[in-house]
């Protein structure tokens, strides 16, 4: 028999309705898999970890993060869309080694486990050669985080003679390579998708090239929507007519998409990755959390970029959550001149977003996003007992509303525990984060960016 575990006397929050939630119960986990849940198992010579004042919840999955910026952290706090686009595609990501990107892809994916994210979607565009993929592939793996590699390409300016990325397909080679490699399997901890430009960013050829690249290979398709003009007007209908548009096909922000075409892309099975607090910031607009909301889907969320703002979902998900409610507020408020009678989103809805919704994005919700028996033991323990969060009326508010990255005592991935009694069980830190500030510091300084820093 192999590894066995229980966590006795938790607060569960499965987010699986058919097994609900338990104000007092037990997680037997078998070789990496949740093998039971219950008000009370007996479990042998299981290795026994206590819950009681915890609140156990699925892993978040966070479903949108260039990890190859956290060497770049709080560096573009202050710069809107245009500006990051100048600085940092045409600037600062050329100036990237493949040890650059593989130290920042480490610290970064290390910096989601602390926090209580368990599953990562890394929309990895900076890789001009494989050793920049590779270094990012070997970086998650070294982490122990179940992650989605989202491989992408680069945006630079155009060197003479040379075409603009928008007219570049996906490189099939590169794909077929991974995929030969170590994304031979889809049954590992990591896992592989397109990254790619879609019809906002690249030509109708290009766009529809990799679309049929993403079918082909089975793999999710995912592309950013929005900031500035299309480069093909009229591309997703195209794209529609031509039947490429369904599953796996993965709209990251969409902020500005007519409600017709956002309609039409719901209805045929598209998903969204928000994210709320740099949609904001960097002027992509209002998140479509309300409008998918209205079409019986929902989002899942992602943290963007931690060039700009901190990388924890909870705090994503109280943002997408007030940001709505906001939203909704204020068109009651002008429609009837008062608030609504209740509030509009429930906290549930958001922890939703950054669970299970994540996992069905990427489709594996059979897999991961709620505790039940069967599925991939992936969970987070949450210290209720401390001061800020106490008493606990309502579990799911807890975590919601007032939970934060310092109360996250455990994490396990895949049945393993990466982090417990607030300490992250990988080796080496002050090391990592020495050789992450000195390659942040030589891309920005060779840029001419360079500022104080600590």
């Amino acid at each position: 028999m192999g590894a066995r575990t229980l966590i006795s006397g938790a607060t569960i929050l499965s987010m699986d309705p058919s097994v609900g939630d338990l104000p007092k119960g037990d997680i037997l986990i078998e070789d990496g898999r949740i093998a039971a849940i219950g008000a009370q198992i007996a479990a042998g010579d299981a290795e026994r970890v206590d819950g009681a004042g915890r609140i156990c919840v699925p892993g978040f999955v966070n479903a949108h993060m260039h990890t190859w910026q956290t060497g770049l952290r709080s560096l573009a706090a202050d710069w809107t869309l245009l500006e990051y686009f100048r600085w940092v595609h045409a600037g600062l990501a050329t100036r990237f080694r493949p040890e650059d990107i593989g130290i920042a892809t480490l610290v970064g994916a290390l910096g989601q486990i602390d926090a209580g994210t368990t599953t990562l979607v890394d929309w990895c565009h900076n890789n001009p050669t494989p050793d920049h993929t590779d270094a990012a592939v070997a970086a998650l793996a070294e982490s122990g985080i179940r992650a989605a590699f989202f491989h992408g390409s680069p945006k630079p300016d155009p060197k003479p003679g040379e075409p603009h990325f928008s007219e570049v397909p996906h490189p099939r080679a590169e794909i077929e390579r991974l995929r030969r490699g170590p994304f031979a399997s889809d049954e590992g901890l990591l896992t592989l998708g397109l990254a790619i430009l879609g019809p906002h960013y690249s030509t109708m050829e290009v766009a529809r090239a990799d679309f049929r690249l993403a079918r082909e290979l089975g793999l999710v398709a995912s592309m950013h929507q929005g900031g500035g003009a299309a480069k093909t007007p009229g591309g997703w209908e195209t794209l529609i007519a031509e039947g490429l548009v369904g599953p796996g096909i993965n709209v990251v922000h969409g902020n500005d998409l007519t409600n017709e075409l956002f309609a039409r892309l719901v209805d045929l099975g598209a998903s969204f990755s928000v994210t709320p607090e740099n949609e904001m910031t960097q002027g992509h607009g209002f998140p479509v959390t309300g409008r998918l909301l209205k079409r019986g889907a929902a989002p899942s969320l992602g943290v963007d970029l931690e060039s700009v703002l901190a990388g924890d979902m909870m705090g994503v998900a109280r943002i997408a959550l007030g940001m709505q409610r906001a939203l909704d507020n204020t068109d009651s408020r002008r429609d009837t001149g008062a608030i609504p009678s209740t509030s509009t989103v429930r906290v549930r809805q958001a922890l939703e977003w950054i669970t299970i919704e994540g996992a069905r994005m990427l489709g594996l919700d059979h897999r991961i996003g709620s505790l039940a028996p069967g599925k991939q033991a992936d969970l987070v323990l949450i210290d209720a007992r401390a001061l800020h969060l106490q008493p606990v009326h309502d579990p799911v508010a807890t975590v919601v509303m007032q939970a934060g990255r310092g109360d996250v005592e455990a994490v396990m991935i895949a049945g393993r525990f990466v982090k417990t009694n607030r300490t992250l069980l990988a080796s080496g830190i002050e090391e990592k984060l020495a050789r992450l500030k000195d390659s942040g510091a030589r891309i920005v300084d060779e840029l001419g960016l360079g500022k104080k820093a600590a």
